[in-house]
């Protein structure tokens, strides 16, 4: 907890197996061009989160091949199960899959709470008509979709391919990660801002923008729909918490980025 008033959820942190986890980390960083703050395990993100003053993690991974879907959504719910009071676990799923469906459904009964997809690095477009029956599912079980979005260096899932599939399935909720465009993030967000069923996250964000572009983004989407996140391993916690608390938001809104709007787009 901040200040003994702001309860604070992380709802953007990627997990790996300690036996892989520094490997892992590393090739997620070599992804972006940045060294890993963190070790990518659970014990390094909560210690580190919890000097931050958080007090529970969103955490996830993403399967690069099909046939690691199920092992990496079992053992995120095998981690959250062994840590119930700070992890909530995201399931990850991949267009590739010989049964989306049975994978659904599997990542419904393990119990996780949304879904994570990663097209740059899964290397699918946004609206790529394999991904349809993802979202269909999705939509119907009120699953929310925790997305990247954005990248200057390709065409996986910038604006263009996202905005399709928020308007034809606008039950869906999608976080669209990074303020909805990593690396084209003040762009992204004039195109984004007023579709409803879009919420973002300020992971790997704040520390690239000037602070005054980063509140002019969080007050064009509104407090109301942007989660607090720091992208672990990538980033610190604690210096993503102080860069967001220099922003001079109110109260109320900081108790929405913080953890108010992770509870309600989550269910928890």
């Amino acid at each position: 907890m901040i200040n003994n008033k702001f309860y604070v959820i992380d709802a953007h942190c990627h997990v790996y197996p300690e036996q892989i986890a520094e490997k892992a980390a590393k090739a997620t960083g070599d992804f972006y061009g940045e060294m890993p703050f963190g070790k990518g395990t659970i014990a390094d993100l909560t210690e580190n989160g919890k000097k931050a003053g958080i007090d529970k993690f969103i955490v996830q991974s993403v399967a690069t091949t099909k046939a690691q879907v199920r092992k990496i959504n079992e053992f995120i719910a095998r981690e959250v199960g062994e840590h119930p009071d700070t992890l909530i676990g995201l399931g990850t799923m991949h267009p590739e899959s010989d049964d989306i469906v049975a994978d659904f459904e599997h990542l419904k009964s393990l119990g996780l709470h949304g879904v994570k997809l990663h097209p740059d690095i899964q290397g699918f477009k946004i609206d790529d008509y394999r991904c349809l029956k993802i979202y269909e599912l999705c939509e119907r079980d009120n699953m929310p979709i925790l997305m990247h979005t954005g990248d200057y260096r390709y065409d996986f899932s910038n604006p263009n391919r996202l905005i399709p599939i928020l308007k034809i399935y606008n039950g869906l909720t999608v976080v669209g990660a990074h303020f909805g465009g990593w690396s084209i993030w003040e762009e992204a967000s004039k195109e984004l801002f007023d579709i409803p069923n879009l919420v973002v996250d300020c992971s790997s964000s704040l520390s690239y923008i000037e602070p005054k572009i980063s509140a002019e983004i969080i007050r064009r989407y509104g407090a109301h729909r942007v989660l607090f996140g720091t992208d672990y391993p990538l980033h610190s916690p604690q210096n993503e918490m102080s860069i967001l608390l220099s922003l001079g938001f109110s109260d109320e809104e900081y108790k929405k980025i913080f953890s108010e709007n992770a509870k309600r787009v989550y269910k928890l």
